[in-house]
């Protein structure tokens, strides 16, 4: 079979100065994409800024042949996701790719967690993914051609102590794609997130050093790479990610109970009772729409 090739296309990857997001954008440019280079060059918790780790990444992709430029703006306001973009079509004229990295981290309990901690982490993760990916995907839709990746975690999507902040942003990120997936499929644009297990700095203090060792950024790299490529077909999916090992995650719906006749009262007691059945995950479905979820409603609607 053909390789897998991006001759003519434009990605934007952001948070591309280190970890993930660099190998990302050098692997891209190897396969013929214009990358666009963005990161703000600040610290784990968000603070400062530098143009060195956007620059650097762009330095190592021109040495090698590839073409890319830099961009230095903060994902997090509206301006910035303008900016992004417009360092795209400045530079290249388009847009086809879009990999929302960009991240960072401000753990603390929730009794703990104040408003700043919180909104900062919204802000980078989540309102960052919209300020990007809205003009780009004007582009998109224009060109009838977009691929989008989202980067959720496995704490968005079950959870984890300390994290309220970084998990609700995560599972933002979710409920982003579902939509994106529906508005962009008459355009061809097809939108996926990843939950990567990864070496980065973002990890580096919260697993054991013999595990860090062995969860190199590049092993998340080839999914990321075909997800970004033509050459995938499909859109609203959420995968699980390292050390050579991918998964696809989901969400499902169980059979639950059919309580009443759609007319009269439901009384708690009925809940308890019927609590066994509800909750069951036997045989539950996987669900794609919100219309998904009328379907085990149709009895008492075609009563």
């Amino acid at each position: 079979m053909a390789d897998i090739d991006f001759k003519g296309k434009v990605a934007i990857v952001t948070g591309a100065g280190a970890g993930l997001g660099k190998t990302y954008a050098l692997e891209l440019a190897k396969r013929g994409c214009k990358v666009v280079v963005n990161d703000l060059g600040g610290a784990r918790d968000g603070s400062g800024a530098s143009h060195g780790p956007a620059q650097d990444v762009v330095d190592e992709i021109k040495k090698a042949g590839g073409e890319a430029a830099p961009n230095y703006d903060n994902v997090a306001t509206i301006e910035g996701g303008q900016g992004i973009v417009k360092t795209a079509v400045d530079a290249f004229g388009k847009v086809d790719i879009v990999i929302n990295n960009a991240g960072i981290l401000r753990d603390k309990s929730f009794l703990k967690m104040e408003p700043d901690l919180w909104d900062l982490v919204i802000a980078v993760h989540l309102r960052g993914a919209y300020c990007v990916t809205q003009p780009a995907f004007a582009i998109m839709k224009e060109q009838n051609f977009g691929r989008v990746v989202l980067t959720t975690s496995g704490a968005g999507l079950y959870g984890n102590f300390g994290q309220t902040n970084y998990c609700s942003a995560k599972m933002g990120l979710v409920g982003l794609m579902n939509a994106l997936k529906i508005e962009g499929a008459k355009y061809n644009i097809k939108v996926n997130t990843i939950a990567p297990v990864a070496a980065s700095r973002l990890t580096e203090d919260v697993m054991p050093p013999e595990f860090f060792a062995k969860l190199k950024p590049e092993f998340v790299t080839p999914l990321v790479t075909y997800l970004a490529s033509e050459a995938n077909q499909d859109s609203g999916y959420i995968f699980n990610c390292g050390m050579g090992w991918y998964s696809r995650s989901a969400i499902v719906m169980g059979n639950g109970a059919l309580i009443g006749d759609g007319s009269r009262d439901i009384k708690a007691e009925e809940i308890r009772d019927n609590w066994k059945k509800i909750t069951d995950l036997s045989g539950a479905k996987e669900v794609g729409s919100v219309q998904d979820t009328f379907g085990a409603m149709l009895p008492l609607i075609q009563k």
